[in-house]
């Protein structure tokens, strides 16, 4: 790359980037790697590097990133007026976003951009490289578009050859080292398991369980896994069990030794929301793991959650004791406490 020297002070923000599709190209893309790159770039042109921002596992469709955020902040606020990547990718790959910041924040801001490997630098306009700068942006979505649709083609062949592609086990069980990381039943946590289970067999509501497992300080899923792994994997979490945790407990499948896999997916590789798939659409593989409740006990649950209503609570906060149980004999309707004056 021509080097373009002069009396301006060049303050410039280092940005890296590795997302988990670009791992699999080796060290030559590592956080590390691009770091020495640029460094050694930084101080053969006698520039000042001002920090580096750093956005490690991201995807580059996206610019809500922690990194690229604050490297543009500073962009912006004039902290930095200068921002070197590796490549064209690495700052990102939506062409459409990474079009807008190079043809018109940054001009805006009289920021000058280089991409070292790509040859591209903003100051010097009259390039090959400069030239060919949109194509290069296009290819870097299409290459980000067509990972995305291979790497979704192998999940789904995993998931249906029963692979496990969990990051975390549901609680109850850990993974197996087998190459299907086969679910093993966790001896310590899997009895409470069986025990939420027989309680709602018998009637109990989750609020009713939450209180009992409350009341014996019995860890919640997330606070056990925080003492065993260290990972978290809540936000704010209330330390307490509360009836989301249970019904979610009390509706997964894996207790009987299905893997359900498919379940969701976002809603492309550029928009990351995840929204859940129809339960048609789900992978779901028998008797892929041993199950710790028996059949029998799952279809009881299912069948008291089927039967028995909540009920309400008054505006003092009780509930009736038949609240929700009792039926009109003649049109089947569900019968409400009311008073005659």
């Amino acid at each position: 790359m021509q080097s373009k020297q002069n009396n301006k002070d060049y303050i410039v923000g280092m940005y890296v980037r590795l997302s988990r599709d670009d791992e699999r190209a080796g060290e030559s893309l590592s956080i590390e790697n691009q770091k020495a790159i640029l460094s050694d770039y930084i101080t053969e042109q006698g520039w000042t590097l001002y920090d580096t921002y750093v956005d490690d596992g991201i995807s580059g469709t996206t610019f809500d990133r922690p990194g690229v955020k604050r490297l543009l902040d500073d962009a912006k606020q004039g902290v930095i007026n200068t921002i070197l990547v590796k490549d064209m990718s690495c700052f990102g790959r939506n062409y459409i976003m990474v079009g807008q910041y190079l043809d018109y924040v940054f001009p805006t801001f009289g920021i000058r951009f280089v991409a070292l490997s790509d040859n591209i630098d903003t100051e010097n306009k009259d390039t090959p490289a400069m030239d060919m700068m949109p194509i290069t942006n296009v290819f870097n979505e299409w290459w980000a578009a067509t990972t995305s649709k291979k790497l979704r083609a192998v999940r789904i062949k995993n998931a249906k050859e029963g692979k496990n592609g969990m990051s975390h086990p549901p609680y109850g069980y850990t993974i197996g080292t087998d190459e299907k990381r086969t679910l093993q039943v966790n001896e310590e946590t899997a009895p409470v398991v069986k025990r939420i289970f027989e309680l709602r067999a018998s009637g109990l509501t989750p609020r009713k369980i939450a209180d009992i497992l409350n009341v014996e300080k019995v860890l919640t899923p997330n606070d056990y896994r925080i003492s065993t792994t260290g990972i978290n994997g809540v936000r704010n979490p209330s330390h307490l069990w509360h009836t989301a945790v249970l019904r979610t407990l009390l509706s997964n499948q894996a207790y009987i030794g299905n893997l359900v896999q498919h379940k969701s997916t976002t809603i492309s590789y550029k928009n990351h929301k995840w929204h859940r798939r129809p339960e048609e659409e789900w992978i779901i593989i028998e008797n892929a793991h041993e199950a710790i409740i028996s059949k029998e006990l799952w279809d009881k649950v299912k069948e008291v959650e089927k039967a028995v209503g909540h009920g309400k609570h008054t505006q003092r906060g009780f509930m009736h004791p038949l609240s929700g149980l009792m039926f009109c004999a003649d049109c089947g309707a569900k019968m409400r406490l009311g008073w005659n004056m």
